[in-house]
């Protein structure tokens, strides 16, 4: 610590006492020098005492501060400015490295290339979609909703399409969660949705698993603690590769029944999967948000996802939206109808699933018969149980292969790999004789 300030010190400095007010002046002391970093904080109470507020207040508006990475520590050990930058920044996903030549990089869990359909007489009929240019802000174009309902999994008022499955997301966490709600999640998940929660501010309230999906009992605690939504992929998980039972999922419509809890079902890895398409909708069609995307099947550069919801909760989003692009690209939309309605799209997207499983399958077989405990599933990677996580790490590293730790992908502790699959075509022994020795198991 390098200076402090008291309360009386920021009583003069603070013009507008609403936790905004507080937070936005705050930061601009910080920006400006006023406020070094080292500083320490006067207490709460007090500061809200000198201010006239509630200690409430000045609680939230130091939450804000401290999700943006510039004031750190609470309690006893008080609270002091830990920065003076103010770049949002995705703490997971950037926390990623980055590997030179030699080392066999199965982080990222994206589709082969190879094994994508090609676009260019998609992308043709797409730049003659209808209302081209125009500056009216659709929400989805007609012969998309059109291809779209066809695979739906239920019966919903209104699409959206959205530029892919975590542009969906993020938009529609802060068009209805505010800063300092509760957001149930299954654990673990995709470490862009924990970026996305961070970053906005909520309280994340775990929701563990089984080979089935979330764990009823354990939707029924975290609902306890009255989340405004709880988000889950209905299909197939992207981490784990386990797909969510007919059995289970009514099974969480129980528990579900008596809230009235958003349900936000994020189905990224869409025919990715074999399993049949099902939604929470069927039991729920005025609260659940269903999102499908395209860019493991049809390619990431179509940068397209569709949701679906009420007109209501579509157009809270929508409105959102008006504050950047307003709208997804009619070329990229036609293009993508273009390609759910071609025969031969959907032979490539039956064929990639295939490799996909006979590379997962291969190397979770490999570990198998080496003794690690690795589940068969589906998907483009596989989630490898470890005694350690730090240790198989730096042991991989130093069999030069990259991997992302469990702890990634999860708020409580975990003892996991994910390891990527889908771009594996080759070294399935060479590798899993290294996790083999990485696991300690």
């Amino acid at each position: 610590m390098t200076d402090n300030r008291d309360a009386q010190w920021f009583a003069k400095n603070l013009t507008d006492r609403t936790i905004r007010g507080i937070a936005l002046e705050t930061r601009a002391l910080i920006r400006a020098g006023a406020l070094p970093v080292g500083t320490k904080l006067p207490p709460i109470r007090d500061l809200a005492f000198v201010l006239g507020v509630s200690p409430a207040t000045i609680s939230e508006a130091w939450s804000e501060l401290r999700r943006q990475k510039i004031i750190s520590g609470r309690g006893r050990t008080g609270t002091w400015i830990s920065g003076d930058r103010f770049i949002a920044k995705p703490h997971r996903l950037g926390s990623s490295g980055n590997y030179g030549e030699g080392i066999l990089n199965l982080t990222a869990a994206v589709p082969d290339p190879r094994l994508l359909p090609p676009l260019a007489e998609a992308m043709a009929y797409g730049a003659s979609a209808e209302n081209l240019n125009s500056y009216e802000r659709n929400r989805i174009v007609p012969e998309l909703e059109h291809e779209v309902r066809k695979i739906w999994p239920y019966e919903p008022e209104a699409f959206l399409a959205t530029n892919g499955g975590y542009n969906a997301v993020y938009t529609l966490v802060h068009a209805l969660l505010p800063p300092g709600a509760s957001v149930a999640i299954e654990d673990p998940t995709g470490m862009r949705l924990l970026d996305i929660l961070e970053d906005r501010g909520v309280r994340i309230i775990p929701v563990q698993c089984d080979s089935e999906g979330p764990l009823p009992p354990a939707l029924a605690a975290a609902l306890k603690s009255k989340p405004v939504a709880f988000i889950f992929q209905p299909r197939l998980h992207s981490v784990t590769g386990q797909s969510v039972s007919r059995k289970r999922l009514e099974a969480l419509a129980e528990v579900l029944r008596d809230s009235d809890t958003l349900i936000v079902e994020d189905d990224g890895t869409g025919d990715i999967s074999a399993a049949a398409r099902h939604s929470l909708g069927e039991h729920f069609p005025s609260r659940v948000i269903h999102i499908l995307s395209f860019s493991k099947t049809h390619g990431p550069d179509l940068r397209l996802a569709v949701l679906s919801s009420t007109r209501a909760i579509v157009d809270q989003i929508q409105s959102y939206r008006s504050f950047s692009a307003g709208w997804t690209s009619r070329i990229l939309q036609a293009a993508t109808a273009w390609l759910l309605r071609d025969p031969g799209t959907q032979a490539l997207v039956d064929q990639a699933r295939a490799v996909y499983q006979n590379r997962r399958d291969n190397l979770v077989s490999a570990l198998q018969f080496r003794g690690v405990p690795a589940t068969h599933g589906s998907g483009l990677c596989a989630w490898v149980p470890v005694a350690s996580e730090p240790f198989a790490m730096v042991t991989l590293a130093a069999h030069g292969i990259a991997v992302h730790p469990g702890a990634k992908f999860a708020i409580l502790p975990t003892r996991y790999l994910r390891v990527a699959t889908a771009t594996l075509s080759d070294r399935y022994e060479q590798v899993a004789d290294s996790i083999t020795l990485a696991a300690g198991l």
